[in-house]
């Protein structure tokens, strides 16, 4: 995995499942500007609809012992990917969206 692929991101202890661009791989762990999975579709309403400030995504640290997968978001014959729908319903990419809060 490359510094700035859109991955999912499978945790345990407890378990999680996170979504958004990979900053760094390192043996201590990983460093990700991402939401849960399961605030995918809040976070897209978000975007399109801000109230006041647009809305960035944290950035996270996990240790490696809470990694379980680390999975490139990439669609699965016609099904797209997390980061397809967000530029289908957003208009731009994810990465291009994120440069606005560089």
């Amino acid at each position: 995995m490359d510094p700035h692929s859109i991955v999912i991101v499978s945790l345990h202890s407890p378990k999680e499942k996170l979504w958004g661009e990979l900053l760094e791989l390192h043996p201590a762990g990983i460093t990700l500007r991402g939401i849960d999975l399961n605030s995918f579709d809040d976070f897209i309403i978000q975007v399109l609809h801000p109230e006041g400030e647009r809305v960035g995504l944290p950035t996270l640290f996990f240790p490696m012992a809470r990694v379980e997968r680390i999975a490139l978001d990439e669609p699965s014959g016609s099904i797209p990917s997390l980061a397809e729908r967000f530029e289908q319903k957003v208009g731009r990419s994810l990465l291009d969206y994120l440069a606005l809060f560089a």
